[in-house]
């Protein structure tokens, strides 16, 4: 069964597409990788707060809460949800 004229440009068009797609992708995960790296070698620790630590950030939360610090403002500056602030 041989294809029509039409029907090999349309797949040819979408080899064209999918190639474009896979070079994009290629790209942006060489970007992802040197960003990653460049993190890590930052000398950025992981922001899981335990112990003592622990304690204290969730009293300033409590305390900024208090005084009437909006919710969305505490989560953005702190860099956790707005649900964890509301369970405190």
């Amino acid at each position: 069964m041989p294809l029509s004229k039409r029907q090999v440009s349309q797949l040819q068009k979408l080899v064209e597409i999918v190639q474009a797609i896979l070079a994009e992708e290629k790209a942006s995960s060489q970007d992802r990788k040197h960003t990653s790296a460049s993190r890590r070698s930052a000398g950025k620790t992981s922001s899981r707060r335990s112990g003592k630590e622990l304690l204290a950030f969730r009293k300033a939360l409590r305390a900024e809460r208090k005084n009437g610090v909006p919710v969305a403002e505490i989560a953005k500056r702190h860099k956790v949800s707005k649900s964890y602030i509301y369970q405190l």
